[in-house]
């Protein structure tokens, strides 16, 4: 049972930047689309971009976003699937055979 809940509580804490990356997504989409829309209006004479509405959806999907693809990188150097160019670096062994 202690298993069930400690998996429960870790899919709950990636599905939680999934709904802010996906919230994200779409106030990004909506200030777009609300733009665009405003342009077929006759009786609007200056369309406004709605900044704001659009840095926090952008704001949201990066957060969520980064998190997800932290986590998937930080599981996959655990399980030694990265190429290379993603392993951790490690520290330069001191060279003993220098002469002081």
């Amino acid at each position: 049972m202690k298993i069930m809940i400690s998996r429960f509580i870790a899919i709950i804490i990636l599905v939680i930047p999934g709904f802010l990356a996906m919230i994200g997504f779409l106030m990004m989409k909506d200030a777009f689309f609300s733009y665009i829309a405003v342009h077929g209006d006759d009786q609007v004479t200056n369309p406004s971009f709605e900044w704001l509405h659009f840095g926090g959806g952008l704001l949201l999907f990066g957060i969520g976003i980064s998190f997800l693809g932290g986590w998937i990188l930080f599981r996959d150097r655990k399980r030694n699937y990265v190429g290379p160019r993603f392993k951790k670096k490690r520290p330069a062994k001191p060279d003993t055979t220098a002469q002081t």
